[in-house]
């Protein structure tokens, strides 16, 4: 059993490796929940806000992730998230859970099963489990390993409830420091902003810098919140004026 008392960098994961370096930014921590998923024999992470009962978009709660970018817009794109299982069950309860595509599919209403299939086999991640979280002022998100592994044992979903709590924490921790460090805009987001400026489209933007689309638009709704901007005309606008892009 892991020692969740430890510090985050002294944890071992069951490879056992452990967790390197400093968390002091998005990067970091997107390293290392990629890291956690991993050991854990997942494909990849999603960390969620649990979305509102009118939102119609995964892409727009999805705080971070490292899912295909082809995933969320299939998934948007077939209109998924009102009648999902999963996000109905999230809205409910605090109880961690694991999910299987194709037993999902068979409880929808909507008669989507077999798009919410396709969607996640094409992503290699028809299984996996979902983590409610939450901040301390009670607001609630969850964190999703999805991959085409084994079922988790009972031991694995506690060790790994136990991760999400620790690395939602932290991210938490890293977003309230870049609000109090707004205006200190990182490479990469001066980097998509100024493309921005150009004129260059989110698709554009993510060709030139060897990114997915979603990383672009992750650091361009970052520099919009740094800014305290309200869309990413204003956010360019404001750039320019503080000299921060030409």
């Amino acid at each position: 059993m892991i020692d969740f008392s430890a510090n985050l960098s002294a944890l071992a994961l069951p490879d056992g490796r452990t967790i390197r370096g400093p968390i002091c930014c998005e990067e970091d921590l997107r390293r290392v929940i990629a890291q956690v998923a991993d050991a854990y024999g997942f494909r990849g992470f999603l960390v969620l806000a649990i979305p509102e009962t009118d939102s119609n978009s995964l892409s727009v709660n999805a705080l971070m992730t490292n899912y295909p970018a082809a995933f969320l817009k299939g998934y948007d794109s077939a209109g998924l998230i009102n009648g999902s299982p999963v996000i109905q069950r999230l809205r409910r309860s605090t109880i961690p859970f694991t999910y299987d595509a194709h037993q999902l599919a068979r409880r929808r209403s909507d008669g989507k099963g077999d798009a919410a299939i396709c969607v996640f086999e094409q992503a290699n991640m028809p299984r996996g489990l979902y983590l409610p979280v939450h901040d301390a002022g009670g607001h609630r998100a969850a964190i999703a390993f999805g991959g085409d592994r084994p079922v988790v044992s009972s031991d694995e979903l506690q060790e790994l409830n136990l991760w999400a709590g620790l690395l939602y924490s932290k991210y938490m921790e890293v977003r309230d420091r870049d609000k109090r460090g707004a205006g200190s805009l990182s490479r990469r987001e001066v980097e998509c902003l100024r493309w921005a400026a150009a004129g260059k489209t989110t698709s554009e933007m993510a060709k030139i810098l060897a990114l997915s689309e979603y990383t672009v638009n992750h650091y361009l709704n970052r520099a919009t919140r740094k800014l305290d901007s309200v869309n990413r005309v204003q956010t360019v606008a404001k750039a320019m004026r503080a000299g921060l892009i030409n």
